[in-house]
């Protein structure tokens, strides 16, 4: 019989190899590998989270859910995800990573598919996306291990840039082909479409991905880069010991509230913003949706960008670039809601803007500098302790989001208006207050 907890293991280290060819060129082909599974696998995951973003206006005006309906709905995943991605956080840190990864996103595709089949009851809805949360918060952490074991400090800003653009991945493959299925085939597709075909991409996972170096018979990355220094890893640290040192941490506390702060507009414009450019500026499902999408691409430069610039001009201190692209994200936010209706291109310019830099904060504050102030063995921990905040500032917010656009509606002549004025001060208010916090940490540095 299958022993979970055997099965699920991180594997075993073995005997290092000695042929120095041999381990350059394992150390390429892997990291290679590991970094397509990561990036592709988890951007092609990601439109199993997102279903919801493109078809709230449907089920409103059918009348199957109201705003504050779909608000609760949306906060059972981001709810679940939160704590999810700390427990499965820790558990990253211990596990084999190709087989974590992998089974996260076959539940989670799996839930997709019976959301697309099943009634509409609210009760049942908040459970199967909630667990779908769960199942979606294997995947961070996964990268998060992957990139410290794979990869050196010194060059973990850009890969973890690279890593961050399935984000941008995930949300432009939602906001353009799922929504353009909804437009011909119906609100359920934005369900199955994505469910079967990840399907395939946890098959895809499990065959690229890869566990540890040490379970290849290969050096750690900063004995292969040969970046030792001062502050070696303690041979003597154990696992559980590394995790809960992120605990007494400030600066760890402090760039939590200053994600959870940022999640709440990152969300309110995934979630909601579909609904708000229909409604307030009057485009329609397709348009919406394609200007969502440019922000999303615009987000895989941003990413890339903030990670090099980072390592390269700042020698990987996070702050200095963190408040550049702060300012900028919220000016692209005033000219987003502000700007009159019917000005395409500046708003056009402005998701651009706005995806460019929310993606470098989400980089930064997500992940990456969390992952540069602890011990390796504590990546795939702090990964999910970061996302605790994230994701409940994110749930927060849609439920927030939802009783206000609710109560900001009202019916005239049987047409439904709303009035966004003061979710849209709630969702700028995140964006300013996240940038606050994070410059307290100016003066924290990443440990060698």
């Amino acid at each position: 019989m299958l022993n979970p907890l055997r099965f699920y293991k991180s594997s075993k280290a073995i005997p290092l190899l000695t042929d120095k060819t041999k381990i350059d060129a394992l150390y390429k082909k892997y990291r290679l590998s590991v970094m397509l599974a990561i990036t592709i696998g988890y951007g092609f995951a990601y439109p199993l989270r997102l279903a919801m973003s493109v078809v709230k206006k449907p089920l409103i005006d059918t009348g199957i859910f109201t705003a504050f309906d779909l608000g609760g709905i949306d906060a059972a995943l981001l709810y679940a995800y939160a704590f999810g991605k700390l427990f499965n956080g820790f558990l990253a840190d211990h596990a084999n990573l190709k087989r974590f990864f992998a089974t996260g996103v076959l539940i989670s595709a799996l839930l997709n598919l019976t959301m697309g089949t099943t009634p509409t009851i609210m009760l049942l809805w908040i459970v199967l996306w909630g667990l779908n949360g769960w199942f979606q918060g294997f995947g961070a952490p996964t990268g998060a291990v992957v990139l410290s074991n794979w990869f050196s400090k010194n060059e973990r800003g850009r890969y973890y840039g690279i890593w961050s653009t399935a984000h941008s991945l995930g949300e432009g493959l939602t906001f353009f082909v799922s929504a353009t299925l909804v437009v011909y085939f119906g609100w359920r597709a934005s369900f199955w479409a994505p469910g079967v075909f990840c399907i395939f991409v946890a098959l895809g996972i499990y065959f690229f991905m890869q566990d540890r170096p040490n379970s290849l018979g290969l050096p750690s990355v900063a004995d292969w880069k040969n970046e030792k220094s001062g502050e070696v890893e303690k041979v003597e640290q154990k696992t559980w010991s590394a995790q809960l040192s992120i605990l007494k941490m400030p600066a760890i506390w402090i760039l939590g509230l200053a994600s959870s702060t940022m999640y709440v507009t990152r969300y309110a414009i995934n979630n909601w913003g579909m609904l708000y450019l229909q409604e307030a500026k009057g485009y329609s499902t397709i348009e919406a949706a394609s200007l969502i999408g440019v922000n999303t691409f615009a987000g895989i430069i941003g990413c890339v960008a903030y990670g090099f610039i980072s390592d390269k001009l700042f020698k990987a201190k996070r702050p200095p670039v963190t408040l550049i692209f702060g300012i900028l994200e919220v000016l692209s936010l005033f000219i987003i809601f502000f700007s009159p209706p019917g000005n395409t291109l500046l708003l056009t310019a402005a998701f651009i803007l706005y995806g460019f830099t929310l993606s470098g904060l989400l980089a930064a504050l997500g992940g990456l500098f969390a992952i540069d102030i602890v011990p390796k063995k504590a990546a795939g921990a702090v990964m999910g302790f970061i996302g605790v905040f994230s994701y409940i500032g994110a749930g927060v917010q849609s439920q927030i989001s939802g009783f206000l656009i609710e109560k900001g509606a009202i019916i005239t002549d049987g047409v439904r208006i709303y009035d966004f004025t003061n979710t849209i001060i709630f969702w700028i208010s995140g964006s300013i207050l996240s940038m606050i916090l994070a410059a307290v940490l100016w003066r924290v540095k990443a440990s060698d």
